[in-house]
């Protein structure tokens, strides 16, 4: 990132791409919900680095830097998002109508409508209901494996508050599954992976 930055040098950028891409655009569409616009959001964020590379800092670590534009690319999004819902609710039935059809790319593909029966795909949408504050600390941690340390670094809070928001992440989650997942285990285990069923919670 130092020769990006000092350099403009684009075969580097191209190296720091081939790296990060994936993990970038797994954390963009474990944010949004959108496997799609998680690529597209993954774009926006090597397109914001190489945008802001002169702002990079040699002293600290690159992938906090980067983490860090991630998360406030995924915020835009989730912003957009809401005055979205908030433009949608406010129109008349048949405006809504047209308008649907304009948000067509955003509905879910038939094969992910069958993925929501699974407990899975419920503990996926349990997580896009939490609030940014609490859905960045849960996907940082139990998707991205990163330790408590590093999501304070990234956030730019300590690492109490970390744990207070995974508390309170983990309440909700359990308010919000247990109606769910009636006749299953009422406490839930860390979502490591989207498609894997929570079980018990175990920090």
């Amino acid at each position: 990132m130092w020769r990006v930055k000092m350099h403009d040098d684009h075969r580097e950028f191209a190296r720091l791409m081939e790296r990060w891409e994936g993990p970038i655009r797994n954390l963009c569409a474990r944010m949004t919900g959108d496997l799609h616009r998680g690529e597209d959001l993954k774009q926006e964020t090597f397109s914001r680095v190489f945008e802001k590379r002169k702002d990079y800092e040699a002293e600290g670590r690159f992938s906090t830097w980067l983490w860090r534009i991630a998360l406030n690319v995924c915020y835009d999004e989730l912003r957009r998002q809401d005055r979205r819902r908030e433009f949608l609710s406010q129109a008349g039935e048949e405006d809504r109508e047209g308008l649907f059809e304009e948000c067509a790319a955003d509905a879910p593909t038939p094969d992910i409508r069958a993925a929501q029966l699974e407990e899975g795909e419920l503990v996926r949408q349990a997580v896009l209901q939490l609030p940014d504050i609490y859905r960045s600390v849960v996907v940082l941690r139990h998707y991205e494996d990163l330790k408590l340390a590093k999501i304070a670094e990234i956030l730019g809070i300590p690492e109490g508050t970390v744990n207070s928001r995974m508390a309170e992440a983990l309440a909700r989650l359990s308010r919000i599954l247990e109606p769910q997942l009636d006749g299953k285990p009422k406490q839930i285990s860390p979502p490591n992976q989207m498609h894997k069923p929570m079980e018990v919670f175990v920090l």
